[in-house]
């Protein structure tokens, strides 16, 4: 073959490879940039928008989407502010703070009190009535003046009591010397407050000054009381008085009494200590809120405890090692006996069994309405040697009032 045709067909070879090369080379760049616009379709709107810009004009005078941003990216390429996304916000995680309720505003003592007098004189109370009824005649005969005795006898006075107060109004000249129904009354107002005890001290010993910090205080009583109920409403009295309050669930074997007692501390935001199951030892409940009290520095610790028959020995020993065991941590500062004040005598035996088996230092009557029962406080002060101190007014959250006696006998003989 001649030389001429093999340099020819050489050279074609090399054309049509050349050719082939360009042509892949073209196919695999146009590949890449279709590639390419798939992945970022607005890059493609970007280089066309970047071309169509007038000459000399800089980028950032490219409006802008309102609250959007163009960012540089590499080998020139210029993306549109919809191609990079603000993070998303992350969802909230956290539980929501629940709304607490408003807190009562209790009443205050010296309203509580002045409340007390106005609802003994508007009572129909038959003991002052009685008396005053018999006292008021011309002459009075000895029938009339055991007339008087009995009416003490039935308003619970006491047999001791009723005997020492009619001896001191036969002797007063203000009754046996005249029919003036003014001296009669005051002759035997002046009587019933000195069996009432007017200047016997009456402050719970967590409102005296030098009081213990936490001051601890026993609730004691039989069944039907009040007794949960009044320890309660004697938190409110003292939230009233801006101290801090904790109470203590001891009365473990009536299920709802816990639960009662966390109705009335969550409306003045008193905290509660109880045991997680019922029948717990009481004396448990108490070493535990004596304890929490004594760390968080409250003012005031009121420890519940179940309603106890007075004949039962072992439930009334039980009383006395709640006692002790609170006394590991906290010195007990007072012990109230809530007596219901319409069970007359019958309250007095309870009382004096109560006394026996813990020591108590102030009893608060409740259910004192100004009824024909209300004798009661002079009988309770005359055998215990302990005041009351608190008297319960009715069903309200604030009808606990510290005891008034010029209040007491003024509302009976109203």
């Amino acid at each position: 073959m001649e030389p001429n045709v093999i340099i020819g067909i050489v050279a074609a070879i090399v054309v049509i490879a050349v050719i082939a090369i360009v042509w892949y080379l073209h196919s695999r760049r146009s590949a890449d940039r279709k590639a390419q616009q798939e992945q970022s379709p607005t890059a493609a709107v970007g280089d066309q928008r970047a071309s169509d810009r007038e000459p000399g004009r800089p980028e950032s005078a490219e409006p802008e989407a309102p609250g959007q941003s163009a960012t540089s990216a590499s080998a020139g390429n210029v993306l549109e502010p919809s191609a990079v996304k603000e993070p998303a916000a992350a969802p909230a995680t956290g539980t929501p703070t629940p709304v607490q309720p408003a807190l009562d505003k209790p009443e205050g003592a010296r309203s509580r009190i002045e409340r007390l007098r106005a609802k003994l004189a508007r009572s129909s109370n038959p003991f002052g009535k009685a008396l005053f009824n018999i006292l008021a005649k011309d002459n009075l005969s000895e029938a009339d003046w055991e007339d008087v005795e009995d009416t003490l006898l039935l308003a619970d006075v006491g047999a001791e009591a009723s005997a020492q107060l009619v001896d001191e109004l036969r002797t007063d000249s203000r009754i046996t010397g005249t029919a003036d129904p003014a001296q009669v009354r005051e002759a035997l107002r002046s009587k019933l407050l000195d069996l009432v005890g007017p200047d016997m001290d009456r402050r719970l010993n967590a409102s005296k000054e030098g009081a213990n910090t936490p001051s601890v205080i026993i609730m004691v009583g039989v069944n039907g009381t009040g007794k949960t109920t009044t320890a309660g409403k004697l938190a409110r009295l003292f939230v009233a008085d801006g101290k801090q309050v904790m109470m203590g669930a001891a009365d473990t074997f009536r299920a709802a009494a816990a639960d009662q007692l966390e109705t009335w501390g969550a409306k003045v935001g008193v905290p509660v200590v109880r045991s997680d199951k019922d029948g717990a030892d009481p004396a448990s409940v108490a070493f535990e809120a004596a304890a929490r009290a004594k760390d968080e520095h409250a003012d005031v610790l009121i420890i519940d405890t179940a309603g106890r028959l007075q004949n039962k020995a072992n439930l009334m020993d039980e009383l006395g090692k709640i006692r002790r065991v609170t006394e590991k941590n906290l010195p007990v500062d007072e012990v109230l006996l809530v007596l219901d004040a319409t069970t007359g005598q019958n309250g007095m035996a309870q009382a004096k069994v109560f006394a026996e088996a813990i020591g108590i230092t102030g009893v608060v009557l409740s259910k004192l309405d100004g009824s024909a029962k209300g004798g009661i406080v002079i009988s309770v002060q005359k055998e215990l040697g302990v005041p009351v101190k608190l008297v319960g007014l009715g069903e309200g959250p604030d009808d606990l009032a510290p005891f008034d006696p010029e209040g007491f006998v003024d509302g009976i003989l109203a």
